[in-house]
């Protein structure tokens, strides 16, 4: 008798991928823009976010969904900028998928927020897989991590329509070569933007800034 095979991850991702479709029918009823934000651990997703919050509160009402596998560390940060904020502890799992996104939005509430940011779980290989029903998929890779990680990780380069090039302030002390990140990433991906910026120094901001603004006015 020959052995049945189950391919057990396109049935996963089949089932998430039905409903992120009805999150994104939600999610463009409540005129909301979705951001799923990606990066490996340490890389400035936090940083990023606060620096959002800073420069868009004023103009658009914004919520944000953490994304850990342990603690409200990252949570408490976004709440004390008086931003509506709900944690998901994944207990292990390696990325956020559309049924943790639909029960945080439901507790997070939509109506009147013009822009909802989801922070993933820190990794470079498994959040690139799973529709949440965003808008966009941007990602973050920070200098120290080196420019080859586009040839070890490409599905998140391939899968991001923006690209932050965090802590470009450490240039410098380090061997980063930004012409090369820039051949590989967009030789991956035509379409890409990449914003080189510091959130520690505020250097580079401005220009992922108002294009995020852009796209949250263009919804």
């Amino acid at each position: 008798m020959a052995v049945r095979t189950l391919n057990v991850n396109e049935d996963i991702l089949s089932a998430n991928d039905l409903l992120a479709g009805n999150l994104k029918k939600k999610f463009v009823d409540s005129h909301v823009y979705v951001m799923n934000l990606m990066s490996s651990p340490g890389a400035g997703k936090t940083s990023v976010i606060l620096k959002i919050i800073q420069e868009l509160s004023r103009k658009h009402k914004i919520g944000v969904i953490e994304g850990d596998i342990a603690s409200d560390v990252d949570a408490q940060k976004i709440q004390k900028e008086n931003i509506d904020v709900v944690q998901i502890n994944t207990k292990g799992a390696c990325h956020l998928d559309a049924n943790m996104i639909s029960r945080a939005a439901e507790s997070l509430g939509l109506k009147g927020k013009s822009l909802l940011i989801i922070e993933n779980v820190g990794n470079l290989v498994c959040p690139a897989e799973f529709n949440l029903g965003e808008d966009t998929k941007v990602m973050i890779l920070s200098v120290p991590e080196g420019h080859d990680k586009p040839l070890k990780y490409p599905l998140m380069f391939t899968e991001s329509r923006a690209l932050i090039l965090n802590k470009i302030d450490l240039l410098p002390y380090t061997d980063f070569n930004m012409d090369e990140l820039r051949r590989t990433v967009t030789a991956m991906n035509q379409s890409i933007k990449i914003f080189p910026l510091s959130a520690k120094t505020g250097e580079g901001v401005s220009d992922f800034i108002n294009w995020l603004d852009e796209q949250i006015l263009a919804k």
